[in-house]
């Protein structure tokens, strides 16, 4: 989605941090996946594994654009979080533009725990 907006668009950065699971890892991820289909939902999970609900730490991106010159940027998130530690960086966040796409069926109760217990930001939810 990011892509082809940037191509549509004609400008754009996408930078990728490989932070697999929110941050816990592959394998930590493996069994929290087996706790979901234990009923379990994303966040529970993961805490139930001794992580938080998000260990992610987003403050790289703030560099990186900072390094690169950019002081303002309109942001493809849906992630609160990651509004906040741009503007930590010292980066304008000029809009939040919603990462949305229609729902499988199956990721309805993920994408509602996202939204209730991250606070992820969803125009349609």
């Amino acid at each position: 989605m990011a892509l082809s907006m940037i191509r549509d668009l004609g400008a754009g950065i996408l930078i990728y941090e490989q932070q697999e699971g929110r941050g816990i890892g592959l394998m930590a991820k493996l069994q929290a996946y087996e706790l979901q289909d234990a009923g379990l939902d994303t966040v529970e999970a993961n805490e139930r594994l001794g992580f938080k609900a998000d260990q992610r730490d987003f403050a790289l991106p703030g560099q990186i654009l900072k390094s690169l010159g950019v002081g303002r940027v309109r942001l493809l998130s849906n992630n609160p979080e990651k509004v906040d530690a741009l503007q930590r960086a010292g980066i304008e966040v000029i809009e939040r533009v919603p990462c949305e796409v229609d729902p499988n069926p199956h990721a309805e109760e993920y994408l509602k725990t996202k939204k209730e217990k991250l606070g992820h930001l969803f125009s349609s939810r």
